[in-house]
């Protein structure tokens, strides 16, 4: 199949269309910014329309009203972009409303820099707004993936009926890389017998988060737990390198996996056996990723791009093993190479001087 040349925002862009997105409400912020450019120019050929809100609040209600219609829709933007949207993600995820949210995430806290940043991962997979729930999260660590993984965002979104999130850092969005412009697999999805669009000689629907009484609100909050769950069972999703044999284990995601990779090439021509897990859910978190792996491992080294926040569930899914688990990470923009992800390895797990680890 043919290669195109594509930076990973505009991978971003070209998936939703073919993925039959045809709304598109944002806001522009570096290092997004070439989403809603690429949408601007290509999603109008479509019968699509891109709109440049007012600001990131009206963009994410913007897409809040297209979802109810049972449109396609999605928005884009950075960390500080993404905490403004926080109260109408927390509305969707209520009123149970399909779309996709692209974080190309830069480094914060606050304004932060342009530089790449994981920091945005609580706010991704924690449930940035208020009240009880969940965004269904990929991070994918090259361009196709950017391609691969936006199609299936929206899938996803219509299959659980829930907001579906890319995060993914600056340098991911900034990069260029040759993508195979694949068709939209295909796939059976759930009818929208939920959507108001006009009566048309059928009863009324109705959707609303609001409960009048406290029974209402807890059977809602119940509905959504039990959702959660069975996505917390279905789409727990990783992946391996080097990881079958492995006494130490690198659990990188992004771009400090594509890093990692390199570091662990670099163990093994040394005689150590380091692997690395890659979560792609990161919320689900993939415990079976680490679980499976408890009788053979002699230490997690988790490395992010922050300080340090998916380590704490890497240390929840070990929790009940013997396993350690440490901490490296770079922030403000910072990348760390493989020497230094190796270094950290050894001498975090402390081996016998001229033993290797």
């Amino acid at each position: 199949m043919e290669k195109v040349l594509f930076k990973g925002n505009e991978a971003i862009a070209e998936a939703a269309i073919c993925a039959g997105c045809r709304l598109f409400f944002g806001y522009p912020i570096t290092p997004s910014t070439e989403v809603v450019e690429y949408l601007a120019w290509h999603m109008p050929k479509s019968g699509g329309t891109v709109l440049q809100a007012e600001d990131e609040i009206a963009s994410i209600n913007m897409c809040c009203g297209a979802a109810y219609t049972g449109a396609r829709v999605m928005t884009a933007s950075s960390g500080p972009g993404i905490s403004l949207k926080q109260e109408g993600l927390s509305h969707a995820a209520a009123n149970e409303l399909p779309m996709v949210i692209v974080d190309i995430s830069r480094a914060g806290p606050g304004l932060g820099g342009l530089g790449p940043s994981q920091a945005d991962y609580f706010q991704a997979t924690k449930g940035g707004g208020h009240g009880d729930y969940r965004l269904i999260v990929l991070a994918p660590a090259k361009v196709q993936e950017m391609y691969d993984y936006t199609m299936e965002a929206f899938d996803l979104a219509d299959r659980h009926r829930n907001p579906v999130m890319i995060l993914a850092e600056g340098f991911l969005g900034q990069m260029m890389e040759p993508i195979e412009l694949k068709a939209r697999p295909g796939t059976v999805l759930p009818v929208k017998d939920w959507i108001v669009d006009g009566c048309r000689n059928r009863s009324r629907r109705r959707l609303t988060s609001y409960g009048l009484s406290n029974e209402t609100t807890e059977a809602a909050c119940l509905h959504l737990e039990e959702k959660y769950n069975r996505i917390r069972a279905a789409e727990q999703r990783w992946e391996d390198f080097y990881s079958e044999d492995a006494d130490y284990i690198i659990a990188a995601f992004g771009t400090c996996a594509r890093i990692a990779k390199s570091a662990v090439l670099l163990a093994r021509q040394q005689g150590i056996k380091l692997g690395l897990v890659r979560p792609i859910t990161l919320w689900p978190f993939p415990e079976k990723a680490f679980t499976r792996l408890t009788q053979q491992l002699k230490g997690v080294l988790t490395v992010e791009l922050s300080a340090g926040q998916m380590v704490e569930d890497v240390r929840l899914a070990l929790a009940s093993s013997c396993v350690p688990v440490a901490f490296y990470g770079r922030q403000g923009g910072m990348l760390p190479t493989e020497e230094e992800l190796l270094r950290q390895v050894i001498q975090t797990f402390q081996p016998a001087p001229g033993k290797g680890v």
